[in-house]
């Protein structure tokens, strides 16, 4: 089959990811739990993810990176753990349902939040700051669309909000596809997927926080740590990773982390180009709407002739063996404001070892339709 929903799951891994993971699968200890040999071995892996994290993020130190099993578990961590009652939220209409969703359920817990429009199919530092309150805890915001592509400017709208409200940043499409500097930029905490743009494997995620943000606990549990006290530890990492680690996949990470610091610019280059190439090649096609621009998430979005997205997404599956996805991507209030909650949007996602006789097959396929 043809993989090209990368920015669902990244579908093919590095070599040395793929040889971390398998070693950590044929033997690996309970890092952080024992004090002999291999599990030190471990902690000492995992300790060292912690760091490359850190530098390659621009973070603010390895005690301050904790590791999740996704982007959603990272973001549940921030917005629950940073927000109390009477806290106000500011975010956008590209948010994934990982970010509306949880803010949607703390409404029950006192904490309102407004949603700032689209506009020419991003949002702008000047709508967002003028929707922050005198209450205003937080600003979140995607560091990519995962129905387009697009990027809002963080560092400006980092500059356009006051110093006292806290920058959340999902960097569940962005992450591993283009740099984020969390120190340069000024993000107070950074959700990361793992699985994706960072060439991990599902089950990998990480938070990054800055020193300006100290979430509570959302999960309680043995630590390695403190055993003696009934309450969770104090201090970062151990306070908010309650129970083992998944070690293979920490390592993956750490090897996906070498992989991309060893690409540089490679990367995001290889995917400006692979999806300047297809826009130009289904523009071309009758009926056919882009609604992305070339992006460094390797991502893009359209339609053909009103036919509802899932449909084409199904026959591309079955008749051609094409993976892309169809729908609305866990992202309904960007659908709402590109006018497709209807029939959702087909989405077309690259990675780094994709090529470009994959755009074609793909259009020699659509050409069908």
């Amino acid at each position: 089959m043809l993989y090209l929903d990368n920015a669902a799951t990244g579908g093919r891994k590095p070599d040395a990811v793929v040889s971390a993971v398998t070693s950590a699968a044929k033997l690996c200890a309970n890092p952080g739990r024992s004090g002999h040999k291999l599990s030190l071995a471990c902690a000492a892996s995992v300790l060292e993810c912690r760091k490359a994290l850190s530098d390659f993020f621009g973070g603010y130190g390895f005690e301050r990176t904790v590791f999740t099993k996704n982007c959603t578990e990272a973001l549940n961590i921030a917005l629950f753990g940073l927000l109390s009652p009477g806290d106000h939220v500011v975010t956008t209409c590209m948010e994934h349902n990982s970010v509306l969703r949880p803010l949607e359920f703390l409404k029950s817990r006192g904490i309102s939040y407004d949603v700032c429009p689209l506009a020419d199919g991003n949002v702008s530092p000047e709508t967002i700051a003028r929707a922050v309150k005198p209450n205003t805890r937080l600003v979140a915001v995607t560091a990519a669309s995962n129905v387009t592509g697009a990027r809002p400017p963080l560092r400006e709208i980092r500059a356009a909000i006051p110093d006292r409200v806290l920058l959340l940043a999902d960097g569940a499409q962005g992450g591993g596809h283009f740099p984020i500097d969390m120190q340069k930029t000024g993000i107070d905490a950074l959700a990361l997927a793992g699985h994706k743009g960072l060439m991990g494997i599902q089950g990998s995620g990480a938070l990054l926080f800055s020193d300006r943000a100290n979430p509570r606990p959302l999960l309680f549990g043995g630590t390695g740590s403190e055993s003696y006290s009934l309450a969770m530890p104090d201090f970062y990492p151990d306070a908010l990773e309650a129970g083992t680690l998944s070690f293979p996949a920490v390592v993956s990470l750490l090897e996906g982390v070498r992989y991309l610091s060893a690409k540089g610019k490679e990367i995001p280059r290889t995917l400006l180009s692979l999806t300047e190439y297809l826009i130009r090649k289904l523009s071309a096609l009758p009926g056919c709407k882009v609604y992305s621009a070339p992006n460094a998430c390797g991502i893009v979005a359209f339609s053909l002739r009103g036919l509802p997205s899932e449909y084409l997404a199904g026959r591309l599956s079955e008749e051609y063996s094409v993976a892309v996805r169809g729908g609305l991507h866990c992202a309904p209030l960007m659908h709402r404001a590109l006018g497709t909650k209807e029939d959702g949007l087909v989405r077309v996602s690259f990675s780094h070892f994709s090529r470009r006789a994959e755009a074609d097959i793909l259009a020699d396929a659509l050409r069908s339709f």
